[in-house]
């Protein structure tokens, strides 16, 4: 059976500290699991997800890396190409959220174009009610100052729709970029094929006039 071809494929990267729950979101999204015993990530782990987003067939490739930092030399240079990038935190470890500014850092420093990069603010573990430290407010404020987009999650909830749901919108906002790439690669096409034809157009008139001038002083001659 062939295999079917994808209309559109974007890497995706979860970055944040060690702990805050980045393997969890990637495999609650991508097999519907959750462990309960916590292993950190050892460099990288790595997931595809194939997902139906406006009757097209669209290739995610979720890549989870390290929150220590021993293997910031390994992990960084995932960063580079990556079309979207998740930062999670723990909204019941103060500490994750203050180093939201750390993990944005390194994304300016290690992305080739750090302004064409989808960023999006993940407070995690939103099912610990008695725990949590950083509120809703906080979270949304912080996003506010970098100018992203902000969800909280819960990966342990099977039934908890913000994992799917920010998936899913991100998808969606990736694909609407691709769309208005597009666009505007045609319209410069467009606006070059008209400037080479007025171009053209003005050559062959200046030659035309040019010849005529040259006819007219031969014959006055």
């Amino acid at each position: 059976m062939a295999r079917v071809q994808p209309d559109a494929q974007f890497k995706i990267l979860l970055i944040g500290d060690s702990g805050v729950g980045k393997t969890c979101l990637m495999f609650r999204f991508a097999d519907n699991m959750f462990a309960e015993t916590f292993t950190p990530t050892i460099g990288i782990d790595f997931k595809i997800k194939t997902v139906r987003v406006r009757d097209k067939t669209i290739k995610l490739q979720l890549w989870d890396t390290a929150g220590q930092e021993k293997f910031y030399n390994i992990t960084r240079s995932y960063y580079r190409n990556a079309d979207a990038i998740l930062l999670v935190y723990d909204r019941t470890e103060a500490v994750t959220f203050q180093n939201i500014a750390r993990w944005m850092r390194n994304i300016d420093e290690n992305v080739s174009y750090p302004d064409d990069v989808i960023r999006i603010l993940v407070g995690n573990k939103s099912d610990l009610q008695n725990r949590l430290l950083i509120t809703s407010n906080e979270g949304k404020a912080l996003a506010d100052k970098y100018h992203v987009d902000f969800f909280e999650t819960s990966a342990k909830s099977e039934s908890s729709p913000n994992v799917n749901k920010m998936f899913y919108y991100l998808t969606e906002k990736l694909l609407d970029r691709r769309t208005n790439e597009s666009s505007n690669l045609n319209e410069q096409s467009d606006l070059t094929e008209r400037t080479s034809s007025i171009n053209i157009g003005t050559l062959a008139y200046r030659q035309l006039v040019g010849n005529t001038c040259c006819s007219t002083r031969t014959n006055d001659n």
